[in-house]
């Protein structure tokens, strides 16, 4: 084994002295260049321009709009407080309206009487009103939201995930952006509350820290953000009750986003924006086999809205050009299309070459990805960050990413097959199968 082990380094080791190995990793080149590389220098644009812009003298705020809180709760238990407490306790001068919605309350019984309970612990606060809204049947995220809807009060609503806590000046940061009245959406940032936890938790971490607080910080800047993730999202009241509030199905915030975004095109500077310091802190899966069945939900989710459900949708005249050319890139190509070019390619060097060149050719990808995000972080650490030490805590697990984004890729590939060949959106577990099936496409 180890004699093996050592033939396979020295071949690595002479592969790059070869003229074989450059060539591979030359032929690999486009798909770097055209897609990726594009894509990370638009980022990194967009959080140097923050960073130059967050350096000045904040404006004053003259408006606090009320503000009503969508809390979609199933099975939390006694979590469901952290968040009712976050959200009770916010630095806003505003009136928040708390709706804590418990779907399938008579299986949830504990979410139920926890909820309830917090409620009546902040009964009478000043400015703040927790409701607690009962859903006896079980109808899945989008009916607890539309219910929670019907309720809403406040000019801002934000839909929320009762397992998600938040910093107790999130609503300050992230309703400022509606003083502009072009302003349709705000996109929350995300971290992992429980990265310390493991390996798995660790990366994940990693991961919203770079493509979530980092990523769409960038994206903002350009008016492109992707998506307004569905546990952290901010509307005009009157934009969601215009659209009919969030449809069922499955992937309900992209779902909300690319509906929101059908209206760039005929309202000249309608935006959504992403605040990096509206912050909110949640629970990633703590084990592998969890983290790949919820990232079978997600790519699949995305396959279905992309590619049956607005298919015919995807066009400047409805989502505007940056914003079409931004979908038709980042979300057709790198994240459909992609994943199998990456298979590909690995596939036909595996059958065509020597295994060293076959490694000397991944090793120099693995350094261009590594040196690109290295750069990336930095940016990030110097422009973005509001937490720099527990950031700096990533940095000795930065040589993993690439290897963990390239094994989700393949993953994503995977399950974007299951999705085209047996609608497994249609098997989510966020919300009943009938519940799914009367919404297929």
């Amino acid at each position: 084994m180890w004699q093996q082990f050592v033939e396979s380094f020295l071949l690595l080791a002479h592969s790059f002295s070869t003229r074989g190995a450059w060539d591979q990793a030359f032929n690999l080149f486009p798909f770097i260049v055209l897609l990726e590389l594009p894509f990370y220098v638009l980022v990194v644009g967009g959080m140097l321009r923050y960073g130059l812009r967050h350096w000045r003298v904040p404006v004053r705020r003259l408006q606090y709009p009320s503000v009503s809180c969508l809390i979609t709760c199933y099975s939390e238990g006694d979590d469901v407080r952290k968040t009712i407490s976050s959200l009770v306790n916010q630095r806003y001068a505003g009136r928040i309206q708390l709706i804590p919605i418990i779907d399938g309350a008579i299986k949830n019984s504990d979410t139920l009487y926890a909820a309830l309970s917090e409620a009546k612990r902040w009964e009478g606060t000043e400015g703040r009103e927790v409701t607690v809204l009962p859903k006896w049947q079980r109808g899945g995220r989008v009916s607890s939201l539309n219910a929670g809807l019907t309720l809403a009060t406040g000019d801002v609503v934000m839909a929320l995930d009762g397992d998600t806590s938040f910093d107790n000046d999130m609503v300050e940061n992230a309703t400022r952006h509606f003083d502009d009245p072009l302003v349709a959406g705000v996109a929350g940032n995300l971290r992992v509350r429980n990265q310390g936890r493991n390996l798995v938790t660790k990366m994940q971490g990693l991961e919203y820290m770079l493509s979530i607080s980092g990523g769409k910080t960038g994206l903002s800047e350009f008016n492109i953000v992707n998506n307004i993730s569905g546990a952290f999202g901010v509307f005009r009241t009157s934009l969601v009750r215009h659209l009919g509030g969030w449809d069922a199905g499955t992937a309900e915030d992209l779902d909300m986003t690319l509906r929101i975004k059908q209206y760039f095109g005929r309202y000249s500077g309608m935006r959504i924006k992403f605040e990096p310091h509206a912050m909110g802190h949640t629970d990633a899966p703590e084990s592998w086999r969890v983290f790949f069945k919820q990232r079978l939900r997600w790519d699949g989710d995305m396959y279905y809205l992309f590619v049956r459900k607005y298919r015919f949708n995807l066009r400047p005249s409805l989502l505007g050009w940056p914003n079409f050319l931004f979908t038709l890139i980042n979300g057709l190509l790198m994240q459909l299309v992609l994943p199998y070019l990456i298979v590909g390619s690995l596939a036909m060097l595996l059958f065509i070459q020597p295994l060293g060149i076959v490694l000397g050719t991944l090793a120099f990808v693995y350094l261009g990805y590594l040196l690109l995000l290295l750069a990336y972080y930095l940016v990030y650490l110097a422009t973005v960050s509001e937490r720099i030490r527990l950031d700096l805590s990533y940095l000795p697990y930065l040589p993993l990413f690439p290897l963990f984004a390239f094994v989700t890729r393949v993953h994503s590939g995977y399950a974007i097959l299951v999705e085209a060949l047996t609608h497994s959106h249609l098997d989510s577990s966020m919300a009943p199968n009938w519940v799914l099936r009367k919404n297929k496409f």
